[in-house]
């Protein structure tokens, strides 16, 4: 009778998996879009206690204030987030092995920020309104777009570290990363007052919900 390895290699992800995450993330941001739109009260309670707490840490700590400006507007702008896209992009056709997940990568983070947009448009959240800003943004609040745009970036390029098997210390480092960022836009949003905090956590399941359909897009196009 033959032995089995005793160090065989672990199995692929299963497609299934991708699908019930993608279900998942529909679900919860429906549920939440749904709630932001019809302006449910517990809800808008919420947004505006923790907006209230945050904006007056925000006034009285003005050095962080500041720190957290630059964070958001150089560090984790969404055109910072962008060019980053962009230069993995590049890379990858310059490459030539894999041109599809080339395209593949430019028009997810593309089609993202259309969706970001449309929705924006489509539910047309006021943003907060304070007597004494300490930061100004555009266009309406829901959902964040900086915090959408960092969560499908930085979950995209993640899982390309995975899928090129980069080794145990570079995924490491881009989960690290990654989590950082994602995090700390949002953080950085609530903080200055220019969103309330179901806009930032609408940015995050809509940004992981376009990773997921990405995933499972790719799978089918590139296995």
């Amino acid at each position: 009778m033959q032995t089995p390895p005793v160090d065989s290699p672990p199995a692929p992800p299963q497609p299934r998996t991708a699908l019930r995450v993608t279900w998942v993330l529909t679900v919860c941001s429906a549920l939440l879009l749904t709630l932001v739109a019809v302006e449910w009260r517990p809800l808008l309670r919420l947004d505006e206690d923790i907006a209230g707490t945050t904006h007056r840490w925000a006034v009285e700590e003005g050095g962080l204030t500041h720190a957290m400006r630059i964070l958001t507007d150089w560090v984790w702008d969404t055109w910072t987030m962008r060019l980053l896209c962009a230069v993995v992009v590049l890379w990858l056709w310059w490459r030539r092995a894999d041109r599809w997940t080339a395209v593949w990568l430019g028009a997810t983070c593309l089609l993202g920020s259309l969706l970001q947009q449309a929705l924006k448009a489509a539910v047309d959240r006021p943003r907060p309104v304070w007597p004494d800003p300490v930061d100004s943004a555009h266009y309406a609040a829901f959902p964040s777009g900086h915090a959408m745009t960092a969560t499908f970036v930085c979950g995209l390029l993640v899982w390309l570290l995975h899928h090129y098997d980069t080794g145990r210390g570079p995924r490491r480092t881009g989960m690290a990363v990654a989590v950082v960022s994602v995090a700390g836009v949002g953080v950085t949003r609530v903080w200055l007052g220019v969103h309330w905090a179901t806009d930032v956590l609408g940015g995050w399941l809509l940004g992981g919900l376009v990773v997921a359909l990405a995933v499972v897009v790719h799978r089918r196009g590139h296995p």
